[in-house]
């Protein structure tokens, strides 16, 4: 079985509200995006990742962090919004690859297990997404008030890494293509395929740096783990 990954690490990071993009902020001397890639270095399951950044970047520094990790075989520019990115990283996947995993370059506490147990599980049934239950209340809110209150049972939040049989995905974005449809993971272009996707057991230390606060707690993770 041949596994290829695509880590987006395409955004600016507006939301985060510095001037550099949140992937290459640094965290005890070393970018945020360094750790994510140290994590799939440690997964005997990954053969080669395709790396998605802006431009600029590709052209300037592209070529030093294909040096620096050499499972890093390409480094693709993004598009307009992650689906294009993320497309443009699977257009980049090396001919025989069975499963192609994505995952998010500012997320750097998933672990090998992880994403062994995804990788396993889209081989099993097509597609497998990294996901932890709802555990708190969620209220609908319109104009600033409270409309009603949702059930949580059966709601998932979910994250990355996510996990897809090639030629499955490959069918998603060819539909997602012709249909002009943008899904908010590739999860959701399986569901719009109409194929099953299956849940794989994340973790609510599997953050997304977002935010200025999400930054601070990654560095309190970082530390804890060195």
């Amino acid at each position: 079985m041949k596994v290829g990954a695509i880590i987006t690490a395409a955004g600016q990071g507006k939301r985060i509200g510095t001037s550099v993009p949140k992937q290459f902020l640094e965290i005890q001397g070393k970018p945020l995006l360094h750790h994510t890639l140290k994590v799939f270095s440690f997964c005997k399951l990954i053969d080669y990742v395709v790396l998605v950044m802006p431009q600029a970047d590709v052209d300037l520094i592209g070529e030093d962090w294909m040096k620096e990790y050499g499972f890093v075989r390409k480094v693709v520019a993004g598009g307009e919004q992650r689906q294009d990115s993320v497309y443009n990283g699977f257009n980049s996947i090396e001919g025989g690859t069975d499963i192609v995993v994505v995952h998010d370059g500012v997320r750097p506490f998933t672990t090998p297990q992880m994403i062994t147990a995804t990788v396993e599980a889209a081989q099993q049934h097509g597609a497998a997404i990294t996901a932890i239950p709802v555990s708190d209340t969620l209220k609908q809110v319109l104009d600033g008030f409270v409309k009603q209150t949702i059930s949580r049972d059966r709601l998932w939040r979910v994250q990355t890494p996510q996990a897809f049989r090639y030629t499955l995905l490959q069918q998603a974005f060819k539909k997602a293509k012709k249909d002009s449809y943008y899904g908010t993971d590739e999860g959701s272009l399986i569901e719009y395929l109409g194929a099953q996707v299956k849940i794989v057991s994340g973790s609510e230390l599997n953050i997304k740096v977002t935010r200025k606060e999400d930054l601070l707690l990654a560095e309190s993770l970082l530390s804890r783990i060195k």
